[in-house]
């Protein structure tokens, strides 16, 4: 996969205080990349008992907005630089 399959963006985690920069492949629905960042997450933050759950949404940090996890990551606004949160 190249860089132009990717997007780089801020992901923000309020439930263990932490922010990661990361890259998302934009042909994958967002409900398939919330699986994938729950997977890295609980590896990356030591936090085995969170994220286990699969009912976590994204959202746009600057706009509040909500993405369907049935869209497709670039058929959404998500562009290298948003700012989002996993909630």
């Amino acid at each position: 996969m190249n860089n132009n399959n990717k997007v780089l963006v801020d992901l923000i985690i309020p439930e263990i205080e932490e922010t990661y920069s990361i890259f998302l492949p934009i042909n994958k629905k967002i409900g398939t990349i919330i699986l994938l960042l729950n997977k890295a997450i609980r590896q990356l933050s030591h936090h085995s008992d969170l994220f286990t759950k699969n009912n976590n949404c994204l959202f746009n940090q600057e706009t509040g907005k909500y993405y369907n996890p049935d869209i497709i990551l670039k058929n959404s606004d998500i562009r290298n630089g948003t700012k989002l949160i996993l909630l």
